[in-house]
């Protein structure tokens, strides 16, 4: 039989299980990690925080001294940085701090002065957003000490910034002391090199001796330029021609009209035309190995010969190109004797284009004496001008920077000093304990569906139908912790219970009743009298729903025999509290009669316990004796019920299907491996196991997605429906 398996979306109630049946692990990392947070959140220690903010700002009683404008004015060297995130860089310094330190001398818990990076652990310096401000602030266990701390780093940065900017007047001042004599120095010797360069050239006025010389050559260079536009203007046509001719080289048309014209060339151009026409011809009737169409190509090589010889002598070493037309028209011929006639117009004014260039190159040569004293005279007045203009900018710099120099003013100031907190920092313990919660949480929910991903096990009744594909018989409910108290209040636990008897009005006892109910209707022509009851693994209840469905049997007055066929780890015993010195593997050994050997435990209810645990179970379950047992058993009973082995485990239980008239498959719900299952399955299939069913033990009523019970309250236990 194959198994179908269908992928459905999971929905949230299918994650609500999940979280019920991982309940413990989740809850258990939600309190691992709030404990935590809770540690973190009380080891906090008090603080208190002071801030001071700085404005900075440019010092306006510069813009009256030129140079000192640029005194302390922030600049960065890239269009990204912010030069207020220098300055906090400044005030982060290490040389920063360390000042700090000594001024206020400021000690550890082992009275030993602070270093600069223990203090910048709790200082905070930023730049606040779209303002020109940064603030300082400092965290402190001691009130005072945070304001201390926050106003001394303040003041010693304005402070600096008002002796950084003096420095640089002081400097500036130097600079331009320093340059002022050999400025006066430099503008003496300009005024004497123009002096002399006059009277040494005897210049009085270069602008009109210049001024003649430059209207002749303004006449001829308008000449030369109308030259020119008369060679472009012929160029152009000639280009025109020559792309009707289809020619690249002005050349071409005279070596054209010369092959054009001759004779000789043109009559052998005929013959050999006529030569290759009668080839055309002749190659439709003969084959070109013929002696025809050879006599005929030796021809056409000859007068190919001839005609190169003639076309040489015609164009006398001259270029020709390789697609010339040997044979031109009237009107071609007229272009060609065209293009001839403006060449020749166009090397005359090429000619003229010549003589202007020569005139006008003895006009520039005559001019060439006046510019040279021009440039110098310009150089040595422009130099006189530009010494006289240092001159007199570094005489006032120098005066506003000894203004500069004694003002005490800087870019920055305090605006707002530290205050002496009164309260500490605002706490981040609820924040923390938050924190904590949702990420324990998460965490939780996490290890909650890791390990029911890892976990393989069935978990509902849903995934067993769909698993399994059999018939379900049955869905046993799991025990109740108070029906727990009842069942074992005089019993070890481990022992399995015997639920349809002490609790008879329980749900669970309601269930197996539904259990021997629907076994009636799995064959509608034989009656079952015989089934072993079996498991994929060991620890899925089999024993307890053997027990308890032949107490269900015997309480609806059928005569059950239910035989313990675990010859391995027994426990039908241990459920009913008899003894065990003579049991199946004794009658299937010993001449025993079957009969003798049975207990009877419950009216219309008999157990055959294991008995003696043989070395072989298998060889004696697979004997002759025990296939002749279990007939007899059938007439005697109206049903009986072996308790057998897993099927995984051991062979015994397939033994016994053979005999019996099928198995009853129980599969536990949390218990059973998903792969042991799809092994049953495959093993039943391929020995041709009668399966008639299969019942779901263990179900959580809490922990399924579906209501399969409904319990209405009784004056004693509840009672159970089971909904198909």
């Amino acid at each position: 039989m194959d198994t179908d398996f269908s992928v459905e979306e999971i929905n949230f109630q299918d994650y609500w299980l999940i979280l019920k049946r991982r309940w413990k692990p989740a809850i258990g990392t939600l309190s691992l990690v709030s404990l935590a947070a809770l540690v973190v959140a009380f080891s906090e220690k008090t603080v208190y925080q002071a801030e001071a903010k700085l404005l900075f700002r440019t010092d306006r009683s510069t813009s009256l001294t030129g140079l000192g404008e640029a005194l302390g004015r922030l600049e960065t060297l890239t269009f990204e940085a912010n030069p207020l995130d220098t300055q906090v860089q400044v005030i982060q310094s290490q040389p920063t701090l360390a000042t700090v330190i000594q001024d206020l001398d400021l000690r550890d818990s082992e009275n030993n002065l602070l270093k600069p990076d223990d203090l910048a652990e709790d200082l905070t310096v930023e730049a606040l957003a779209g303002t020109d401000v940064i603030k300082i602030s400092y965290k402190s266990s001691d009130p005072e000490i945070s304001a201390l701390v926050s106003n001394k780093i303040a003041e010693f940065f304005v402070r600096e910034n008002i002796q950084e900017n003096r420095a640089e007047a002081t400097a500036a001042r130097d600079f331009v002391s320093q340059q002022l004599p050999q400025t006066e120095a430099a503008l003496n010797q300009a005024e004497i090199n123009l002096k002399q360069f006059k009277e040494l050239n005897n210049i009085v006025s270069l602008d009109q001796e210049s001024s003649s010389l430059v209207n002749i050559s303004f006449n001829l260079q308008e000449q030369l330029d109308s030259a020119e536009s008369q060679i472009s203007n012929i160029d152009a046509i000639i280009q025109t021609y020559q792309a009707q001719l289809n020619i690249s080289d002005p050349q071409y048309a005279v070596v054209i009209a010369a092959l054009n014209q001759s004779e000789g060339v043109q009559k052998v151009l005929r013959e050999l035309q006529e030569v290759e026409e009668e080839i055309a011809t002749n190659r439709a009737l003969f084959t070109e190995e013929s002696q025809l169409i050879s006599r005929l190509r030796v021809r056409q090589e000859n007068l190919q010969s001839i005609l190169q010889k003639r076309i040489n002598q015609v164009v006398n070493q001259r270029p020709l190109p390789n697609t010339v037309n040997l044979q031109i028209g009237g009107l071609q011929s007229d272009l060609i004797s065209q293009v001839v006639a403006l060449n020749a117009q166009r090397q005359g004014l090429v000619n003229q284009v010549s003589a202007l260039n020569n005139q006008l190159g003895r006009y520039e040569s005559r001019m060439q004496s006046l510019p040279d004293l021009e440039k110098q005279q310009s150089e040595l007045e422009r130099n006189l001008q530009v010494a006289k203009a240092t001159y007199e900018s570094l005489l006032a710099r120098f005066q506003e920077l000894k203004v500069a120099e004694s003002q005490n003013i800087g870019n920055v100031r305090l605006m707002s000093p530290a205050l002496v907190p009164e309260k500490p920092v605002n706490s981040n313990k609820k924040l923390i304990l938050l924190a904590g919660i949702v990420a324990g949480s998460l965490l939780g929910i996490t290890v909650a569906f890791i390990l029911d991903l890892l976990d393989a096990s069935v978990k509902t009744v849903k995934e067993a139908k769909d698993l399994l594909g059999y018939a379900t018989l049955g869905m046993i409910p799991m025990i109740s912790e108070s029906e727990e108290y009842l069942l074992y209040s005089r019993k070890e636990r481990w022992v399995p219970s015997l639920v349809t008897r002490d609790l008879a009005r329980s749900p669970i006892s309601e269930a197996y009743r539904m259990l021997q109910a629907n076994l009636k209707f799995v064959r509608s022509d034989d009656e079952l009298k015989a089934i072993v009851v079996t498991s994929s693994i060991a620890q899925e209840g089999k024993s307890e729903l053997a027990a308890n469905l032949a107490v269900t049997m015997a309480q609806v007055g059928r005569k059950v025999l239910l035989v313990d066929a675990n010859l391995r780890r027994p426990v039908q015993h241990r459920i009913w509290d008899i003894p065990n010195r003579c049991g199946l593997s004794n009658i299937l050994v010993e001449p025993i009669d079957v009969y003798k050997a049975t207990q009877e435990v419950m009216p219309n209810l008999q157990v055959l316990t294991s008995g003696v645990v043989p070395p072989n179970p298998v060889s004696l379950l697979d004997s002759n004796r025990m296939r002749a047992l279990i007939p007899g058993l059938k007439k005697h009973y109206n049903f009986v019920i072996f308790d057998a082995p897993s099927l995984l485990d051991k062979a015994d239980a397939t033994v016994l299907s053979q005999l019996s008239d099928g198995i009853l498959m129980v599969i536990r719900i949390g218990k059973t491996n998903k792969s042991c299952v799809k092994s049953s399955i495959e093993f039943c299939n391929q020995t041709g196991q009668n399966v008639l069913g299969v019942v779901i033990n263990g179900i959580s009523i809490n922990k399924e997605p579906d209501s399969y019970f409904y319990y209405r309250d009784q004056p004693e236990v509840a009672m159970t429906s089971y909904k198909s």
